[in-house]
């Protein structure tokens, strides 16, 4: 099922996510329909939050659907290891036509649970570093305009409330 996406400044995208503790049908549901929310938003990763749930889950396909094995669900995420930098442009569906550079990692590890609550590492490298690292901060309610100069973001924050008040957001 698609889920309408929640856009900026909704209050469940600044706030800390709930732990994921039962691993049921439910959950799978769920999971399915983020990866159907995401595709049909024409995006490659989308939070738990950025549907209305405040639970620690992420999933992330950098292929888009044409690679079955490379859809990654990171349920209770967290990075334990970040090497490296990168500044590149950066998007998200909870603000649609808000592009900025972002300072993030080059290669992160992560830790998470898969969807029958079994842990496991995985390691991303430029494009998915970026991804697991801007899906976890919303998770912890932080969008990535928080993560650029504060000129920049409120460059940003002008910009959303002028296409609010136009009725174009």
């Amino acid at each position: 099922m698609i889920r309408e996406i929640v856009k900026y400044p909704d209050p469940i995208l600044q706030k800390p996510t709930e732990p994921v503790t039962e691993f049921n049908e439910e959950l799978r549901t769920l999971v399915d329909d983020m990866f159907e929310s995401m595709y049909a938003a024409q995006g490659i990763g989308l939070a738990a939050p950025q549907i209305g749930v405040s639970k620690r889950i992420t999933v992330i396909d950098l292929s888009f659907k044409k690679n079955p094995e490379e859809k990654i669900v990171l349920i209770n995420p967290e990075i334990i290891f970040k090497q490296g930098k990168q500044n590149e442009e950066e998007g998200c569906l909870s603000l649609p036509e808000i592009r900025e550079k972002v300072s993030r990692a080059e290669n992160v590890r992560v830790r998470a649970q898969n969807v029958k609550g079994e842990w496991f590492e995985i390691d991303g490298e430029e494009l998915l570093a970026r991804a697991f690292q801007h899906e976890i901060d919303h998770l912890d309610g932080i969008l990535f305009i928080f993560r650029v100069s504060a000129l920049k973001r409120d460059l940003l924050l002008r910009k959303i409330r002028k296409m609010q008040k136009n009725g174009e957001w």
